[in-house]
């Protein structure tokens, strides 16, 4: 990770949900040269269809019913100099695959309902839970996009098969609770075997909140 940031090489994050993902999308951001411009992080999952390329790419104004009077500016006009965090991209609807391949290849958008084109330099991290390669052979992502995206890969492996981090993980989470409700909360060994037998199907999120 650490030598990745240092690079200003697009990043793909593959996982299941749960480990921190947006935890090492800022990690890589801040020990980046861009570690003083802004962080922007997208969840491609949360944002309605309709609404995804005026959000992204931003809008002039008129260019769709309830469009505000000045225009907005998307995340990528926003996000100008930084990071911007692609979580989720699996979920990203093909047409919109095609608009984010332009400012991959050629860092250059244009607002909705506008003629112009505007120049962008962000670096991307994208990441996700599914499986992008099947995803290109079933025809639901675009195989020039993953090849763009697919340049940097981090694969992290799910919490059961890193049994290892787990009491450091619950010694950090008892810290950090600690600290928030003014207790004194320790952990047993026989809890930390215990919660080390446990499958872990929520990974680092679900043990948290355990």
């Amino acid at each position: 990770l650490s030598r990745i940031a240092e690079t200003d090489a697009t990043v793909l994050v593959l996982s299941e949900t749960g480990v921190g993902r947006d935890v090492l999308a800022r990690m890589i951001h801040a020990r980046s040269p861009r570690r003083d411009k802004i962080f922007m992080k997208v969840d491609c999952a949360s944002i309605a269809e309709s609404l995804i390329e005026s959000e992204l790419f931003g809008y002039v104004r008129g260019a769709f019913s309830g469009a505000g009077s000045q225009g907005k500016a998307g995340y990528f006009e926003i996000a100008d100099g930084g990071t911007v965090f692609l979580d989720e991209i699996g979920e990203l609807p093909l047409p919109m695959q095609s608009k984010l391949l332009r400012i991959l290849q050629d860092r250059e958008f244009m607002r909705v309902g506008s003629t112009k084109v505007q120049q962008v330099d962000v670096r991307i991290i994208a990441a996700t839970n599914r499986d992008l390669s099947r995803n290109v052979e079933e025809g639901t992502f675009r195989n020039d996009l993953y090849y763009r995206l697919n340049v940097a890969r981090i694969a992290v492996p799910p919490l059961r098969e890193r049994k290892a981090d787990i009491p450091i993980l619950i010694q950090h989470f008892l810290d950090t609770f600690n600290q928030k409700y003014k207790k004194h909360v320790h952990s047993s060994a026989k809890a930390l075997e215990a919660m080390g037998l446990h499958s872990s199907p929520g990974n680092i999120r679900a043990r948290r909140n355990l």
